[in-house]
């Protein structure tokens, strides 16, 4: 019996704003992938934007579907041409299963100048309700295994004389691996060679005269392959899954190819009451990271924890100076180990892996606790955040208060490793009761 008969829907917004030298355009796409009705996401094919001088990029596209052998190349819904028109979708599969594959192929078309072009993409999934063949064999009713059991790779890719050619793998792995890859942004080679940095790829240059149109400036296609392997059983039914690409093309003239458009960007916000339950999707925490005030005392009376819950976490001992500013960090490695340090002592735990948004948590009785200058680095590099990097929680009477600030990442940015960093003050006044779970701050982990 279904659990749950209304899908689950998702929103990407991020990486909507491109920061380059020269004249900048932007063109993305997005796909929905599942084994049940769903794939409504608006955003999923963003607007083509020229935001300056005459620089205008166009995606062509073309997608098949592989279901039971019977290849379709979906001309009618999903091939055209990105050029300026409302967001729209490349693919809308609604029963997949395995043994199904496919693949889609980008094309670009630059007008007018030679440019670096840039791919980056998000993915988001959903459990979307459990029927009983999947309760079987999913002890994860809140995550979504889809990504993980689609096998994909993104490759450059051409057409010869009509022929289609496929060219040098960029990024191979599921699906979740791929955009993972790609996540922060790559740049893409102008004569398709793989593995290159920023600043060593070569600009889109290659010229294209159009009879009955404007000329423009083209070079080698990307595709996606992707495939669910009949070894995958009943834990991906009614998996949801929903997928954005975003394509930037940056004017080569000025520029040496190491400007990323793609830097990541999180929104950040800030709320009464605790994060894990006014933020995440469950009311619960994966794991948590806590620094409490407290008086260094006997075993049992610790200051300082990282871990899955309380009762199994890693903890230490810190002296607190009230009024002092410290340095904290949490830092998760991407293979299932956090480790937590405040002020010099770090502490280190096994965790569950990470699956969505991250938070802070002030606690304050007959006290303030402060935390400032938050900074978030995802998998190497260090993201922008989109709103206040601070957040306090003050008390002076006879209830706590608690606040909170949340980082709206997603399951492809905590994939891997990620590190929260900041300073923290707490400052305790003469009627403070001593409880070292009255005055706290807590990093919890969806």
């Amino acid at each position: 019996m279904q659990q749950n008969d209304k899908p689950q829907l998702y929103s990407l917004s991020r990486r909507k704003m491109l920061a380059g030298l020269g004249a900048v355009g932007l063109a993305s796409a997005g796909a929905g992938l599942g084994t049940s009705a769903f794939f409504s996401d608006e955003e999923s094919f963003e607007n083509n934007t020229l935001t300056a001088g005459t620089l205008d990029l166009r995606v062509v596209y073309e997608a098949s579907y592989d279901s039971d052998g019977a290849v379709e190349n979906m001309a009618d819904a999903a091939m055209g041409t990105q050029d300026g028109d409302p967001a729209g979708m490349f693919y809308d599969l609604q029963d997949v299963k395995p043994g199904d594959s496919g693949h889609v192929e980008f094309c670009f078309e630059i007008v007018d100048n030679p440019s670096y072009v840039w791919a980056c993409g998000d993915i988001t999934q959903g459990e979307n309700g459990q029927n009983e063949p999947e309760m079987a064999v999913d002890d994860t009713p809140d995550l979504g295994e889809l990504g993980e059991s689609i096998v994909a790779r993104l490759s450059y890719c051409d057409e010869v004389e009509g022929e289609f050619v496929e060219g040098e793998e960029i990024v191979s792995g599921s699906l979740v691996d791929v955009f993972a890859a790609i996540s922060d942004g790559a740049a893409l080679d102008g004569d398709g060679m793989a593995g290159l940095a920023p600043g060593e790829q070569s600009q889109y240059d290659e010229e294209v005269v159009v009879a009955d149109g404007p000329d423009y400036i083209t070079g080698p296609c990307l595709c996606l392959f992707w495939e669910i392997p009949t070894t995958v059983g009943n834990e991906i039914q009614s998996d949801t899954l929903t997928m954005a690409l975003e394509f930037h093309a940056l004017q080569a003239r000025h520029n040496d190819g190491t400007t990323n458009p793609c830097t990541p960007g999180i929104t950040t916000r800030t709320g009464d009451g605790f994060a894990k339950q006014q933020e995440f999707a469950t009311g619960q925490e994966t794991s948590f990271a806590r620094g409490r005030f407290g008086d260094n005392g006997p075993s049992g009376s610790w200051e300082v924890a990282v871990g899955p819950d309380v009762g199994s976490a890693d903890t230490a001992n810190y002296v607190w100076t009230p009024g002092n500013t410290v340095p904290f960090s949490y830092a998760y490695d991407g293979s299932g180990n956090a480790s937590f340090t405040l002020d010099g002592v770090n502490v280190v735990s096994a965790i569950p892996a990470p699956s969505g948004k991250l938070a802070i948590t002030t606690k304050a009785d007959e006290a303030t606790v402060s935390v400032a200058n938050l900074a978030l680095d995802l998998d190497g590099t260090a993201v922008s955040l989109s709103g206040p990097d601070a957040i306090t929680a003050t008390n002076d009477g006879p209830d706590r208060e608690v606040t909170y600030l949340v980082f709206d990442t997603d399951a492809a940015d905590v994939a891997n490793a990620f590190t929260i960093s900041g300073d923290v003050t707490v400052d305790v006044q003469g009627d403070y009761p001593g409880s070292e779970e009255g005055v706290a701050f807590d990093i919890s982990v969806e």
